[in-house]
């Protein structure tokens, strides 16, 4: 019987734990319109993409890299990966198109605005970063810098939409700010 109540108050202990971890990691998603940026994103894919002069390449490397990703790292690959497109590929990317370049500077503000929040919830230690998400990220940018600037930052603009799914994938249903 005492091994049964304790086996009991073990479990609810457990349970406990993992609520408050759930919920230290839903403060840390950010409550935006995803829709938003992937149908600003739907309207230039096909200008962006037909750019694209490496059909057999990818910067964000195999589906698995990213779909591979276990829970825990999911705001930290997505805080770096938000980072590598703000910092990177709108930098490097030259745009003459004013229509083009009004569809990625709003989702790069939306990209700036996400990339803010995650970084808050790192700093008040609710978004860790483990080295195997380190790793993802380092491939990731490994496979950038292998190409020229500007093919990168293309390539990378024609794969937004797997980033785009791979957020809505992991990040819906929950918000925060």
């Amino acid at each position: 019987m005492k091994a049964q109540c304790v086996s009991l108050q073990l479990m609810a202990a457990i349970l406990f734990l993992c609520s408050v971890h759930a919920r230290g990691l839903r403060r840390c998603l950010v409550s935006i319109d995803i829709r938003h940026i992937e149908e600003s994103f739907q309207e230039i894919k096909k200008t962006i993409q037909a750019k694209d002069t490496f059909q057999n390449v990818t910067i964000l490397a195999t589906s698995e890299t990213l779909h591979g990703i276990k829970p825990l790292d999911v705001c930290c690959v997505t805080k770096n990966l938000l980072a590598f497109y703000v910092d990177k590929v709108f930098k490097d990317h030259q745009e003459l198109n004013p229509q083009i370049l009004r569809k990625l500077s709003s989702i790069a503000n939306s990209f700036l605005y996400m990339h803010r929040a995650l970084q808050q919830c790192q700093m008040q230690k609710q978004c860790h970063c483990r080295e195997e998400a380190t790793n993802i990220t380092r491939t990731i940018l490994d496979n950038y810098s292998e190409l020229e600037v500007r093919s990168a930052a293309i390539k990378s603009l024609g794969e937004l939409d797997v980033f785009l799914t791979w957020i809505d994938k992991n990040h819906q249903g929950t918000s925060a700010a």
